[in-house]
């Protein structure tokens, strides 16, 4: 759980503001160089760093978990875009105005464009929830441009250093953000009930979820865009930034809204959404996060007498 700075040891914070350091100076490196160049040099960046920081042994081992059958060629393929992906994700997300002006050039397909047009005019709260994958930031961002206000729940960065730019980095793309905790959500709650859109990711590990299949494994999910869409009427939407083969440009796309029926089916439905997505773009995914875990349930208090 992420912590701020006055509560972490000597070496805890040392070892944090050095790396805040590295990664900011990273970022004003990088912001030198023409925008297309500094994706492609970025990609190449952490492409080059994967094997080291373990992201190629995470990559293999997810992969091998649930698509054993891929030939070793399609394999290596994917531990080289995986990494370039992440690391145009990130310079992206430092861009600013060459990165907007993408997003707000990219067209906006699928069945769902039709549904969140309608909860716009109904007046009806919108979640839209997406993964890990492409740039999410992008069709977050496209969407604003096209006059869809929306506000977007967000992770605290476990470098309490960092996170503050982070977190003002996000925000240029869009506002307003919610961090994850239980001030985050009384208002992003809040901002539903007026009507609001809200963006989630929700892809990741989530100490609480429940076992959803996903690419024939379980993986430990949250039901609370589901539970949050059940209680409050919003429309559920899948949605995408697709990164496109120039690896500058992107799709938004917008797929069917989830039809309301319990939390489970309709969490069963993102991911099922989700991994059909990934499977046309495999290196689009962020495979190095741990998304398999073992499941852990929580401990049920001892009401035994005896006990």
């Amino acid at each position: 759980m992420p912590v701020a700075a006055s509560e972490l040891s000597p070496a805890q914070k040392a070892k944090y503001f050095a790396s805040n350091l590295f990664l900011r100076g990273v970022i004003g490196a990088m912001g030198l160089i023409p925008y297309r160049a500094r994706l492609a040099a970025m990609g190449r960046l952490v492409r080059a760093a994967a094997p080291l920081a373990g992201f190629d042994r995470r990559i293999r081992d997810n992969l091998a978990l649930v698509c054993p059958d891929l030939p070793p060629e399609e394999v290596d393929r994917l531990c080289r875009e995986v990494p370039d992906n992440a690391g145009r994700t990130f310079a992206e997300l430092y861009a600013g105005a060459p990165f907007l002006a993408r997003a707000k050039a990219a067209p906006i397909t699928g069945e769902g464009l039709t549904a969140l047009e309608k909860a716009r005019a109904d007046g009806r709260p919108v979640i839209l929830v997406t993964g890990h994958f492409g740039n999410y930031d992008a069709a977050r961002a496209g969407l604003i441009a096209h006059g869809f206000p929306m506000g977007s729940l967000y992770r605290r960065m476990a470098n309490p250093y960092f996170n503050d730019h982070y977190v003002r980095a996000i925000e240029g793309n869009g506002k307003p953000m919610f961090e994850q905790g239980k001030r985050g959500m009384v208002e992003m709650v809040r901002h539903l009930k007026k009507g609001g859109n809200i963006a989630i990711v929700a892809d990741l590990h989530v100490h609480g979820g429940e076992e959803i299949p996903f690419f024939g494994k379980p993986a430990v999910t949250s039901t609370v865009p589901a539970e949050l869409a059940l209680k409050y009427g919003a429309a559920l939407i899948p949605v995408y930034g697709i990164r496109q083969p120039n690896g500058v440009d992107f799709e938004i796309r917008l797929n069917p809204e989830i039809p309301a029926s319990d939390p489970i089916t309709m969490t069963r439905a993102i991911c099922d959404d989700l991994e059909s997505v990934i499977r046309k773009h495999m290196g689009q995914w962020f495979w190095i996060h741990r998304r398999w875990k073992a499941y852990t349930p929580p401990k049920k208090p001892n009401t035994d007498p005896a006990g």
